[in-house]
């Protein structure tokens, strides 16, 4: 068995890739084989990791053909991805040995399914947040990624990248954020830190005050019998009023918020009936403001809850428009 295993590695070496039969066909070639004798599956995974680290033993034309094959044998299955590891070595990064070679093979990988695909495939084996590690530490940035593989070629590898940052640095605001207010940090400090992180990431104002909702609504224990939740929740959330105010400076945050809240509310059965209560908390306190819940009440809402929700909210609606229409009357009188 060993030197079955042995003698395909061997064979690549030989003959520097350059076989007797087509190169499209040695794909199907070591797919049928490991199909045949499963015994060989780890073994050739474990010949293919070797052969990697010695990439700099092939000339450049050597190397191509060999991504693509490896590409080609990842998308069919025949490999797994956790063959990857050999191009986070040290001395081919540096040499940008790993980089290069990466392109060759995602190319190749993402032509034969697509990038949904392969980064289904990354996720299995843990490897969908290392692939930076391609480069030298003080290379490793996203745009520094986006930009090589965008210009070799592969902006469908570069977004997913630079999603998995986006996505990676939202959920460590949000565990920083729970952090500090588990600590009772101040509200300043907190909005300070919450800002250079937007800004630091480039993460948008909605998607940041859906972050503080779900962390504020997260730092207590609630209680499970509805006619005192909802007591409780008004006294936390007058608290938090000012932190959540920060962050609903533009109309599409404060939408995002009160989706968020008949989400919740709608998720958190004991919440039921609380929801009127803490738009109205809100609306008192500066975090939403007259026109997104008349947007939220016309035609933004969503399905979850409905009409219990709408059905709350129609006398508070009501009083909102009243409202509006007296100022608008006091407005053209003085004018």
């Amino acid at each position: 068995m060993l030197l079955e295993q042995n003698s395909i590695t061997a064979d690549m070496q030989k003959h520097s890739l350059t076989f007797w039969w087509p190169a499209e066909c040695w794909p199907q070639v070591f797919n049928k084989l490991i199909r045949r004798y499963k015994y060989l599956e780890k073994g050739f995974e474990d010949e293919v990791k070797k052969l990697l680290l010695f990439l700099k033993g092939f000339s450049e034309s050597e190397r191509n053909k060999l991504a693509m094959l490896t590409g080609v044998l990842l998308a069919n299955g025949t490999l797994n991805a956790s063959i990857l590891n050999s191009l986070y070595n040290e001395n081919l990064v540096k040499e940008g040995v790993s980089a290069a070679f990466a392109v060759k093979l995602f190319k190749s990988w993402i032509n034969e399914k697509d990038i949904n695909a392969v980064a289904a495939s990354l996720r299995k084996v843990s490897m969908d947040n290392r692939l930076m590690e391609l480069f030298p530490a003080n290379k490793q940035s996203v745009e520094h990624f986006t930009k090589y593989f965008t210009e070799a070629g592969l902006k469908e590898l570069s977004e997913y990248v630079r999603n998995q940052q986006t996505i990676g640095a939202r959920k460590e605001l949000q565990k920083e954020l729970q952090e500090q207010m588990s600590r009772g940090d101040p509200f300043k400090d907190i909005i300070l830190y919450v800002k250079e992180e937007m800004k630091k990431n480039n993460i948008p104002e909605p998607v940041v005050i859906g972050i503080v909702w779900s962390s504020v609504m997260s730092t207590v224990e609630w209680n499970k019998k509805e006619e005192l939740v909802a007591e409780q929740a008004i006294k936390h959330l007058k608290q938090y009023s000012p932190l959540l105010a920060a962050f609903t400076t533009q109309g599409q945050s404060e939408l995002t918020l009160l989706l968020k809240i008949q989400e919740y509310c709608y998720d958190n059965i004991h919440f039921m009936k609380a929801f009127q209560k803490i738009v109205v908390l809100f609306y008192k306190a500066e975090v939403l403001s007259e026109e997104p819940i008349l947007k939220w009440y016309k035609d933004a809402h969503v399905a979850k809850g409905k009409s219990v929700f709408l059905e709350q909210m129609k006398k508070f609606v009501e009083w909102l428009k009243n409202a509006e229409e007296e100022s608008e009357s006091e407005a053209e009188e003085g004018d």
